[in-house]
């Protein structure tokens, strides 16, 4: 754990795993309901052993805590910081590992939601992942100024299906994939609703993107149409109707 300071003097803890080799870049970890759990360190874990510094803020300490007892304390929580101030300590963690590459988001439900808000808002970010990230097909109407993915859980109730399709529509500058039978947490393996399969198709997809973004050239900015992605991410065969947008040339 180390200490970070944000731009209106707010200190907080973070989690942070550095590569056994020169990194590559690096991936600001950004947490559940559940805060800065065993299961989010070892999420930051897998990125530095791919050769990624990886840090993951603990923006529950605005509310005093570090990690929530269930996901209903974690909602609650997460309702008590305002998001401007988790911004300010997302920057605070990008600022610190920037000196090592170009930087990635990655959220986690709250987090894949406060990813998305970031990546339109704050400096030197590359690309943004999230995860089943709450609340996020009600933010459709803003263009993306980085390249984007999203994993959405087809059970997952903060993401209905109606809900994402109508994303997807307004939304073609964002690459989605959705995953049949799953709920959120499907990628973590201490999680009640991990799921093996889908959270290996997730994890190839968002290390392809990292790779692309974080390792590759910079994004090409298309005149009135955002960041978009230049490339495919993912190699493989794609499974009938888990890609919700246009195939990426």
């Amino acid at each position: 754990m180390i200490e970070l300071t944000s731009q209106d003097g707010h200190s907080f803890p973070a989690y942070r795993a550095d590569p056994a080799e020169t990194p590559k870049g690096a991936v600001v970890v950004l947490q559940d309901y559940f805060g800065v759990s065993e299961h989010l360190r070892k999420e930051a874990d897998a990125f530095a052993a791919k050769g990624y510094v990886a840090i993951a803020p603990s923006l529950f300490q605005r509310a005093q805590k570090a990690e929530a007892a269930d996901a209903a304390e974690g909602a609650e929580l997460a309702k008590s910081v305002p998001l401007e101030a988790a911004l300010l300590d997302v920057q605070a963690a990008v600022d610190s590992v920037k000196n090592t590459g170009k930087v990635a988001l990655v959220g986690y439900s709250w987090g894949g939601y406060v990813a998305y808000i970031s990546a339109n808002r704050l400096q030197d970010v590359a690309c943004a992942i999230g995860y089943y990230a709450a609340g996020l097909t009600d933010e459709h109407s803003e263009k993306r100024k980085i390249p984007t993915l999203l994993h959405f859980p087809e059970e997952d109730p903060s993401t209905p299906l109606e809900g994402m399709t109508q994303f997807r529509a307004t939304r073609p500058d964002v690459s989605a994939y959705s995953y049949p039978k799953v709920k959120d947490g499907f990628n973590f393996t201490t999680a009640e609703n991990f799921d093996a399969e889908a959270a290996e198709r997730a994890s190839e997809r968002t290390f392809f993107w990292i790779s692309q973004f974080v390792e590759g050239q910079p994004p090409v900015a298309l005149k009135n149409a955002g960041a978009y992605a230049q490339a495919k991410t993912d190699k493989k065969k794609k499974k009938k109707d888990d890609d919700m947008g246009p195939p990426m040339e």
